[in-house]
């Protein structure tokens, strides 16, 4: 892997409006991926959240809600480190908190793949629509992608990741746009934590991802709708 800054992306800011995040970006607001797909996720999937809620009790969901996302951060922080010569493999070897096992099964599965990197967090933007973070843009087994890291507390499986998918397309056709690049493919690289430790490989790319970013904008002109009503 080697550093190709082809791209002069933008720095930005973080605010809410509402309580729903949005991105400042050369003094346009903009609604945040995240929060378009929240504001717009089925009924069937608000239920599922709820019923689990109920099922574990609110406690019990705030403190694993609360550990999962602690531990996502700090993963993606080791990672992002890794891609940006902060840190070096070999010293992310050295420790064996659960974050950084975690950051070394992407690195050495996943990353290993990435034959040349654009940028590690990267703020995108599509014009007047909406704005984001991928974790990382480049080249990933041959192919221009849009690339994101997460944590999981259990295997995924494809059908359950939808979200992710939609997340992918949307960064891509920003970086489309803004950057007159063909960005085809998105890569999710997902890690369980010790000690049933898996790392998993998801690439949605042709057809699928024309779909997935039709379904996005879609998603989209809904979120405009709701703000409206």
């Amino acid at each position: 892997m080697f550093w190709n800054k082809l791209f002069n992306y933008p720095s930005s800011t973080r605010t809410s409006i509402n309580g729903a995040r949005y991105y400042e970006i050369n003094n346009t607001k903009l609604p945040s991926v995240t929060e378009i797909l929240k504001a717009t996720e089925s009924e069937y999937k608000k239920e599922s959240l709820l019923r689990w809620r109920q099922k574990v009790g609110d406690t019990e969901a705030n403190r694993i809600m609360s550990i999962s996302s602690s531990r996502g951060t700090a993963m993606h922080k080791h990672i992002e480190d890794y891609l940006t010569g902060q840190a070096k493999l070999d010293l992310l070897s050295n420790d064996n908190e659960e974050s950084l096992i975690m950051a070394r099964e992407i690195i050495e599965k996943g990353i290993s793949k990435l034959d040349e990197l654009w940028g590690a967090e990267v703020t995108l933007s599509y014009p007047n629509l909406y704005a984001g973070t991928a974790d990382a843009s480049g080249v990933y087994n041959g192919n221009e992608s849009i690339i994101d890291f997460k944590q999981s507390n259990k295997p995924k499986k494809r059908e359950w990741i939808e979200d992710y998918f939609l997340q992918l397309s949307a960064y891509a056709m920003a970086h489309n746009k803004v950057y007159n690049t063909q960005i085809c493919q998105g890569v999710i690289l997902v890690c369980t934590p010790p000690p049933n430790i898996l790392f998993q490989e998801f690439i949605v790319d042709g057809e699928e991802f024309i779909q997935y970013q039709e379904q996005f904008f879609k998603k989209v002109d809904q979120f405009n709708l709701l703000l409206k009503n």
